[in-house]
C-alpha cells in the first residue's frame, strides 16, 4: 500500500440528465456538458446509447478499434476531474458489443468515439471539501483535521 493515500470528503451536488448528440465524440461530449454546466468534478452514474465506431485503450496499452455501424455500449462508468488549468477531463471505461457479436472493453480514447444516434447519460456532481480527512501513513489511522494546525487521531 502506498504511504501517500488521500481520502476525499464531499457531497453530491446536482444530478444531470444529458444527451450527447450524433457524430459528437462521447468523451468530449461529456467534457463539454461539464464545461457548459460549470461542473468541476462528477461521476457518470448511468448511460444508454451506441457509437458509430469505438476506440478503447486496453490495460496493456494497446488500442482496440471496433467498427459499427452501431457499436453498443453495454456498460459505462467514469469520472470527470479538472486538469491543472481547471478544464474538465473525462475518464470513461466501458464494455462494448459489435453487431457481429465481438465484445471488448477498455478506456475510451478521446476524439475517437462518435455517437451513433444519441447517447443519454446521468452525471452526479461531486462537491469536494477541503482536505479534512486523510489516512495517516504507517499507522493506518484516520486523522481528522480540527483546525489548520492540529490533527486528532
Amino acid at each position: 500500500m502506498s504511504e501517500n493515500v488521500e481520502i476525499e470528503r464531499g457531497r453530491t451536488g446536482r444530478i444531470f440528465y444529458a444527451r450527447v448528440h450524433p457524430n459528437e465524440d462521447l468523451v468530449q461530449g461529456v467534457e463539454k456538458i461539464c464545461l457548459r454546466e460549470g461542473v468541476e468534478r462528477c461521476f457518470l452514474r448511468g448511460s444508454l446509447g451506441s457509437l458509430t465506431d469505438a476506440c478503447v485503450s486496453l490495460s496493456t496499452g494497446k488500442i482496440r478499434v471496433l467498427r459499427g455501424p452501431a457499436v453498443e455500449v453495454v456498460g459505462l462508468a467514469g469520472e470527470v476531474l479538472p486538469d491543472e488549468d481547471g478544464n474538465p477531463v473525462a475518464t470513461l471505461v466501458g464494455l462494448l458489443a459489435t453487431p457481429d457479436g465481438t465484445v471488448a472493453g477498455g478506456r475510451f480514447v478521446a476524439g475517437q468515439n462518435p455517437v451513433c444516434v444519441t447517447f443519454e447519460i446521468v452525471l452526479e456532481e461531486w462537491l469536494a471539501e477541503p482536505a479534512d480527512v486523510r489516512l495517516a501513513p504507517r499507522e493506518g489511522l484516520i486523522a481528522e483535521r480540527l483546525d489548520n494546525d492540529r490533527l486528532r487521531a
